[in-house]
């Protein structure tokens, strides 16, 4: 059997080298391993629920509230119940979350520029269009068989 394709390794790289160096940089805040993934989408949706962050991040239950309570003990984050639900968690940033969320997206935008050097306007619009797309097709296969 041969590989049909090398674009998940090459996905896969980019993916591992940038969760690498984000995690570096932001060491200096005391978040662990891919912590900052999930502060970064509660900042964005301030009240979601925990369940639908864990599908948000693509990641298992048990990560998401490891993730979720490393947050809010270091102060990022807050948890609340749910009104409608009184077993679902709602999690929102703190003022603390939301300065370092301003931090992270810098980090973010000066990575994104190295990612991207090179690229004309016309092939970036092109790359987030497939990107869209292929993890649509992802999300479908994840839902099956990881939920």
């Amino acid at each position: 059997m041969k590989l049909q394709s090398p674009l998940l390794r090459e996905l896969g790289t980019l993916c591992r080298s940038i969760q690498s160096l984000m995690e570096t940089r932001f060491r200096r805040y005391q978040l662990q391993r891919g912590q900052f993934i999930f502060l970064t989408r509660i900042c964005e949706n301030p009240g979601i629920r925990q369940t639908d962050l864990t599908r948000l991040c693509r990641v298992d239950k048990g990560t998401t509230a490891k993730a979720v309570r490393k947050l809010s003990e270091a102060g990022y984050i807050r948890r609340q119940h749910d009104r409608e639900d009184k077993r679902a968690w709602n999690v929102f940033p703190t003022e603390a979350g939301n300065v370092l969320y301003g931090d992270m997206l810098a980090e973010e935008n000066r990575e994104l520029s190295i990612c991207l050097q090179g690229l004309s306007v016309e092939e970036q619009a092109v790359f987030l269009e497939i990107l869209r797309k292929i993890n649509q097709n992802v999300e479908a296969d994840w839902i099956s068989n990881c939920q």
